[in-house]
């Protein structure tokens, strides 16, 4: 990491720990709330197009969940691939709803490349 990327990174989380949102923090071309709207499209279209190994969910496995969000995810060859998502998009994903959403494996961002199973 260099040294203005680790200057950004500090600047992120000092606003953060202050309480300042930073969804209009851009990098000259997006701002953090339109590249997170942007995923929430592409993952949208990657579970309609594998919708047999897509659910959606209000709760996690063990029935709790982060306020006003539900959880999305799919099943690779690899393991699960999941994201939380404001209420609001509840109907963005037209997949199976579960009751609960299966087990977290324990996947991290790192492990996006198991969408390229598909």
């Amino acid at each position: 990491m260099n040294s203005r990327t680790k200057s950004i990174n500090e600047l992120i989380l000092t606003a953060k720990r202050d309480g300042r949102s930073v969804k209009y923090v851009s990098d000259g071309y997006h701002t953090f709330d339109e590249l997170y709207y942007h995923r929430m499209i592409l993952f949208s279209v990657i579970c309609h197009a594998n919708k047999d190994r897509a659910w959606k969910s209000w709760l996690h496995d063990d029935g709790t969940i982060f306020n006003d969000t539900f959880i999305v995810g799919i099943q690779t060859d690899e393991g699960q691939y999941t994201y939380h998502y404001k209420t609001e998009y509840w109907d963005m994903f037209q997949v199976q709803e579960v009751p609960r959403a299966p087990k977290y494996d324990g996947h991290k961002p790192k492990d996006i490349t198991r969408l390229l199973t598909l």
